[in-house]
């Protein structure tokens, strides 16, 4: 039996039972129902008390405001308990783990949001004087010095504010390579495995993207690769470790087919958290790459804000690193702005950003690396790739998995054929790990394979966590493959809300608090 309370779906198998009963209150133990902010707000009611504000219309230009703000009202405990009770609706890595695979869900370590803190740099203001600031570019010239230490090139430019940033920042400076040669390159060769920004980065740069397609073991087809290249590719784009979890082993021929042929190497480096401490992608060949600081270096994707995708960039691409340049001369560190005070040899290929990049993001990075130093950072990635390995050898035999014959790097790929014939759908299963307290994997990604499930533990995650997560999805499969389907149908019955219809969601969403009756919208 279902009940509607205060807009959550209460089910209720047995109604007489006590434990299954709806509560009065339509909260469930510390679990509050939780209106909008809006619909809690009423007129009159304010936590804070600000002065009347004297603003001329002269000042405004004749757009002064013509009606109330419409802003919601309420005392300050109602919006400190609107807010905690919301963010007990979400879940979050310090509650458990989060196995979503390509995402690097990591720990972030506390000492790093206090550094990130510290007066001079988390109230730092962009515009500020040299002369205020030589700390703060300090630092920055040590975070640089770091990643072209790991990634054995010899430059990098800081401004790109995230991975795709970072891909077109990598793209922008092939380009200009390429004209300086006087060549016209229109082409860019990128695998059907690869991030989907990775094509759309290369259109958006104006090129024109050619499919390379992969290997029944999830790796690129080199000699495929190599039959694509001629004299109009200017790039190849491929990730290394790749979206299936593998590591290129032919990503040195690869790249030396590509130089011989003229065309630039771009790496995706959002697994470079695999790789760091062990392998040098300036080894491989690779002319630029990105590097997520907010995936390798300690912040949770995104870190609930601001990125980071710094690019560092081969001898032959170095020239054309975008500005601002961070220089040295006897006063200190400098960024150098414009084209007028330029140093010897650079040649810009404009500018990515306002300004120098995402300095909270830097000073996380730095404070990770230099905490766990040379040999932590290089433990972190095998850590990962253990941990990920353990969990494709331990769900191996019950979860399929289209490439477990050998060993992954830091994900574990599966794909849904073990729920054939169960009659539980890949979406079924990931909604039943809600009930049992995780957040679903990635699903349907990567494209190469059917029903994808990519799990990516990181470093993180002790044994005992690892193990109880493995638990936990081999009795769902167990369960599956037995008819024991109860779980999965409807899932999740336990979560504040129940299953989305996330078709109608993404294609009418509720952007207003007050949405017309008529209008049909996914709650």
């Amino acid at each position: 039996m279902e009940l509607e309370t205060n807009r959550r779906r209460v089910v209720t198998p047995d109604a007489t039972a006590p434990d299954d009963l709806p509560t009065i209150s339509g909260d469930r133990g510390l679990d509050h129902e939780e209106r909008l902010i809006f619909e809690l707000g009423r007129a009159g009611v304010t936590g804070v008390d600000l002065p009347e504000a004297q603003i001329t219309d002269a000042r405004l230009g004749g757009m002064a405001r013509k009606s109330p703000i419409g802003l919601p009202g309420l005392s300050e405990p109602e919006v400190i308990r609107h807010y905690v009770r919301l963010s007990r609706m979400n879940y979050a890595i310090d509650a458990g783990l989060y196995p979503l695979g390509s995402c690097t869900m990591k720990h972030n370590p506390r000492l790093n949001e206090k550094m990130a803190r510290l007066p001079g740099f988390g109230d730092l203001h962009p515009l500020a004087p040299r002369s205020a600031t030589q700390g703060a570019l300090q630092l920055i010239a040590q975070l640089m010095n770091w990643l072209t230490v790991l990634t054995g090139m010899p430059a990098v430019a800081m401004s790109p504010k995230a991975g795709a940033h970072g891909e077109l920042c990598g793209l922008l400076a092939i380009r200009a390579a390429i004209a300086a040669r006087g060549e016209h390159r229109p082409r860019v060769l990128v695998p059907e495995s690869a991030h989907g920004t990775n094509p759309a980065t290369a259109a958006f740069a104006g090129f024109t993207v050619d499919e390379v397609p992969a290997k029944p073991n999830g790796h690129v087809d080199a000699e495929a690769l190599k039959a694509k290249l001629g004299p109009d590719v200017a790039a190849i784009m491929l990730t290394n470790p790749n979206t299936c979890g593998l590591f290129e082993g032919e990503v040195i021929e690869i790249a030396k087919a590509v130089h011989a042929a003229g065309a630039f190497f771009y790496c995706d480096g959002a697994n470079f958290n695999a790789i760091a401490g062990r392998v040098r992608p300036g080894d491989l060949g690779i002319d630029a790459m990105h590097i997520n600081l907010h995936k390798t270096f300690s912040t949770p994707h995104g870190g609930g804000g601001p990125g980071a995708g710094p690019v560092v960039l081969s001898a032959a691409l170095a020239p054309f690193a975008p500005l601002p340049l961070l220089v040295a001369d006897r006063d200190g560190f400098k960024l150098v702005e414009d084209r007028d005070d330029l140093p010897e040899g650079a040649r810009p290929f404009g500018r990515m950003s306002a300004f120098h990049g995402q300095m909270g993001m830097f000073v996380r990075a730095l404070s990770y690396m230099l905490s766990h130093g040379r040999d932590g950072v290089r433990q972190a990635s095998e850590d990962a790739v253990l941990s990920a390995n353990y969990i494709l050898a331990s769900l191996k035999d019950v979860m399929s998995a289209p490439f477990g014959e050998g060993p992954c790097m830091h994900e574990a790929l599966f794909d849904d054929s073990f729920l054939d014939g169960t009659g539980v759908t890949t979406l079924d299963f990931a909604k039943a790990m809600i009930d049992e307290g995780y957040h679903p994997m990635t699903m349907y990604f990567p494209l190469v394979v059917h029903g994808a499930m990519l799990i990516e533990p990181t470093e993180s995650e002790s044994k005992e966590s690892l193990d109880r997560f493995i638990h936990v999805l081999r009795t769902m499969a167990l369960e599956a493959k037995a008819g024991k389907i109860a779980r999965f149908e409807g899932a999740p019955r336990l979560a504040p809300r129940r299953r989305l219809d996330e078709t109608a969601a993404a294609r009418k969403p509720v952007l207003r608090w007050k949405p017309d009756p008529l209008q049909q919208a996914a709650e």
